[in-house]
């Protein structure tokens, strides 16, 4: 008989085309929960319909599943599922991480705090409260600053700011974004952290029975300086030296034993320099979007078959491949409506390009960083390398173009009819302009 394993997804989550194939790979019966009960994807459809921000009600759908399904194992596949998936698997008496150690891996605030208790290095910080006068809280503190929700992914809302009258912008646009979050303290507060200048990396691990075992180490070539922080190359094998990794790993390691974290995936974001490694982010989850793809190449077995077959306490031998290959996330250029998209074929025409996925249609409305929350598609690679990988990348990428029209408003309804309404370029908000950071 099937072994049943329950995902807990946000209805439109990157992940879940992954999980399904692996789960068919491994004879798995996989039941998503999601809040997807009228989705046209027809696993989501069938699943649990469930509200994400009532754990309760959640709970009591899950158990009258659990009566027949008999539930082996609960993931989550995104930040939003993972501590509601904890909640679930204590209802149900099945193995888990623990709910707070679920908490500290999703909100910033309580994680930096956990960790710097632990002695575990991370950014300087403070708690930014918008239900008081911002001010005095700003003029207090020292520059460049991080300013970020305390909740979200994928660089939303974060933004490095030179000054006092900087961070009133920013905080002002992180407030607008997130308004419509369900937990009040997730919507009146913002983390300040100290801006720590150096390279990146992120990590992709497995724990098995409290060891942390290494999947990928990535490289992010191009600099994150700021005054956004948009994720573009990643390039596994890292560069970097060896010692250097294991310092990676390392302090990984300690951020999961400071949160309580002992099974699952982890993905963390790793700042170094010549101080050493710091803490950006421990996550509870696999790497987001389709990045995972990329391990295709990397790893003997999908990513998500790993961690499929760990959560079931039958974990598959890792086993590394050699080369190299990367993934490019492929910003957004311009805010504006998407009209077409062209330059796919001769980007697969790239030695070296192993796969293209424009994930966004034409008419589609897009956002640049800070409020962004997706990207217009992925890029894939392999070579013998990661040089030779990140080459390959950079030279698809400028074959893919992009038309995008600008969005347009009246410049004031208050003097001009309808018919005469005199149109200006919509203004990104924050009042910091369309700039952006190369990448994160």
């Amino acid at each position: 008989m099937k072994q049943s394993v329950l995902l807990v997804s946000p209805a439109q989550s990157y992940r879940l085309a992954a999980y399904l194939k692996a789960a068919e790979a491994l004879d798995i019966n996989l039941v998503i929960a999601s809040e997807g009960e009228h989705s046209l994807n027809r696993e989501v459809a069938d699943g649990i319909s469930i509200d994400l921000d009532d754990p309760t009600a959640t709970a009591a759908a899950v158990a009258r599943a659990d009566s027949k399904a008999h539930f082996s194992a609960i993931l989550a596949t995104d930040d939003a599922t993972v501590e509601l998936a904890s909640h679930i698997a204590r209802n149900l008496g099945l193995a888990s991480n623990p709910i707070a150690s679920a908490q500290f891996s999703r909100r910033k605030d309580l994680g930096r705090q956990r960790l710097r208790e632990a002695g575990v290095r991370v950014p300087d910080h403070w708690i930014l409260d918008l239900s008081r006068n911002l001010h005095p809280q700003l003029d207090a503190l020292p520059y460049p600053l991080v300013l970020k929700p305390i909740s979200l992914s994928a660089s939303r809302g974060v933004i490095r700011v030179d000054s006092p009258e900087e961070a009133d912008n920013a905080c002002k646009t992180i407030a607008r974004i997130i308004a419509p979050l369900h937990e009040a303290r997730e919507r009146q507060t913002i983390l300040a952290e100290a801006y720590i200048p150096g390279s990146e990396v992120a990590f992709e691990g497995l724990l098995l029975q409290g060891k942390l075992h290494t999947l990928a180490v990535f490289d992010k070539p191009d600099p994150l300086t700021g005054p956004f922080f948009e994720e573009t190359y990643y390039i596994t094998p890292s560069r970097l030296p060896q010692e250097t990794q294991r310092e990676i790993s390392a302090t990984v390691n300690r951020a999961c034993v400071a949160y309580g974290l002992h099974r699952g995936p982890i993905h963390a974001e790793v700042r170094l320099n010549e101080r050493g490694a710091w803490i950006l982010e421990v996550a509870a989850r696999t790497i987001g979007g389709e990045c995972s793809r990329t391990l295709d190449t990397a790893l003997a077995h999908p990513l998500e078959e790993y961690v499929l077959a760990a959560a079931l306490d039958s974990p598959i031998p890792l086993e590394k491949l050699p080369g190299a290959s990367g993934v490019l996330m492929i910003p957004t250029p311009s805010a504006g409506v998407l009209r077409s998209v062209t330059g796919q074929d001769h980007a697969l025409q790239v030695s070296g390009v192993t796969g293209v996925r424009i994930t966004v249609e034409p008419g589609h409305v897009l956002e640049m960083l800070p409020e962004a929350s997706a990207y217009l598609g992925f890029v894939y690679g392999a070579a013998e390398t990661a040089e030779q990988v990140e080459s390959t990348l950079r030279e698809a990428h400028q074959k893919i173009k992009f038309k995008i029209d600008p969005l347009w408003q009246p410049a004031d309804t208050n003097h001009a009819s309808s018919s005469e309404a005199i149109l200006l370029p919509l203004e990104v908000p924050g009042g910091m302009g369309p700039s952006k950071a190369a990448s994160e």
